[in-house]
């Protein structure tokens, strides 16, 4: 496996040479870092809210990529190669780019921020793209991430394998205060005590289902960050008969199962 690298935006790149290009154009683009960082201003700066900037979007990457890749050891096919004949590399490509733009919206808004995520990414795809794909084949990667985008939210259906796991992937940045339920800053309520009680989020092939997720606890209020968000997105997630949760407390150095959900 190599390396991760990269200016502010890296992930593990498994020999595939296009998100190798990718990367490079990301970390080139200084518009899509300008976006970011807006998005944070709005987020943390001005609603007092947890992040949604570059970090957010590395760590969400890398969680999607590692679902996808499970999801394919297991033998479950991605729509992008189903629904158009393209490959695992796009699909790669696909999630990573779906990550990386699903939360720019921010910057006109947190409300309906979705549907102002899809407007902006809709115009800087064409430049994170150019380069890997020829005119046809870059449109299809544009609507299929700009479909992953829009359909992050709870509430919302996906109907792409790779777009549910994006929404998954978001939902799963939620170690040591970095829930994805927004939560004031300095706020002593149940929203902060059970973001601060995440110790560790891990992506692992399961027995049951291909993808087994296990989130280390070192106070048993991180369960509301389970019940409250995770739950339901992985629940309209489109690909929830293929992920099981294992919630874990930490209590004297042992890991104690405290909840499961299949």
């Amino acid at each position: 496996m190599e390396n991760k690298s990269g200016n502010y935006f890296g992930v593990t790149y498994n020999g595939n040479e296009k998100l190798l290009k990718l990367v490079s154009n990301i970390n080139k683009n200084t518009r899509l870092l300008a976006l970011l960082k807006s998005s944070n201003i709005n987020a943390i700066d001005r609603l007092g809210y947890n992040d949604h900037g570059p970090v957010h979007v590395k760590i969400v990457a890398n969680h999607a990529l590692e679902i996808l890749r499970i999801l394919v050891k297991r033998g479950i096919t991605p729509s992008i190669v189903k629904n158009y004949n393209m490959g695992i590399d796009d699909a790669e490509v696909v999630v990573t780019l779906a990550s990386l733009l699903h939360d720019v919206g921010h910057v006109v808004h947190r409300k309906y921020h979705p549907f102002f995520s899809i407007v902006i990414a809709d115009k800087i795809l064409d430049e994170l793209l150019s380069g890997i794909y020829d005119d046809e084949k870059k449109d299809i990667i544009k609507f299929e991430v700009l479909h992953a985008i829009f359909s992050h939210e709870a509430d919302i259906e996906p109907f792409t394998i790779e777009a549910g796991i994006v929404k998954i992937a978001d939902a799963l940045d939620m170690e040591k205060g970095r829930a994805r339920i927004p939560f004031k800053l300095g706020k002593i309520d149940i929203h902060s005590v059970s973001a601060l009680a995440i110790e560790k989020v891990e992506i692992l092939e399961g027995n049951k289902k291909p993808i087994k997720i296990v989130i280390l606890m070192t106070n048993p209020a991180g369960i509301f960050q389970v019940d409250e968000l995770l739950k339901s997105k992985i629940k309209t997630s489109g690909i929830d008969d293929m992920v099981e949760i294992e919630a874990r407390l930490i209590e004297n150095g042992k890991e104690v199962v405290f909840k499961k959900y299949e």
